[in-house]
């Protein structure tokens, strides 16, 4: 994977976007069984709709999995210096996100040229489900 070179880079630039397959109910048992999250929120449907839900629902880490895959495609895991998630709404079965992200700041920080990128997780309607932000170094 190259990295992308900083002076070619500008403020407001996007990285490369991708959709996702819609959550389904065996996207969230695989999820649950690779991260020992089994929380009947994620998977009984009986459980949540005690609770008044409608459906199970994605568990929050899945999105900050998205959002760091759109990273990770973007740069080498290697170059990422911070990435902070914020959970800001339910992703239902059946939904399928969109991660992006763009450039919002250029910066030198500890002697290596840097961007500062904002990440979004939105379901194909545009409700945001987990903001983020990331750090990461550039040849």
């Amino acid at each position: 994977m190259t990295i992308p070179n900083f002076d070619a880079i500008n403020v407001g630039d996007e990285i490369p976007s991708f959709t996702t397959e819609p959550v389904s109910r065996l996207t969230l048992a695989l999820y649950a069984t690779g991260s020992g999250d089994h929380h009947p929120l994620h998977l009984d449907q009986d459980y949540v709709r005690s609770k008044g839900m409608k459906d199970v629902f994605a568990h929050g880490m899945l999105g900050m999995a998205y959002l760091g895959r759109l990273l990770t495609q973007w740069v080498p895991q290697e170059a990422i210096r911070t990435f902070g998630v914020r959970f800001t709404a339910i992703t239902w079965v059946g939904e399928s996100m969109v991660c992006t992200g763009k450039v919002v700041e250029k910066l030198e920080q500890n002697g290596e040229k840097c961007v500062r990128l904002e990440l979004t997780c939105a379901n194909e309607q545009g409700e945001a489900k987990h903001k983020a932000d990331a750090v990461v170094a550039l040849a």
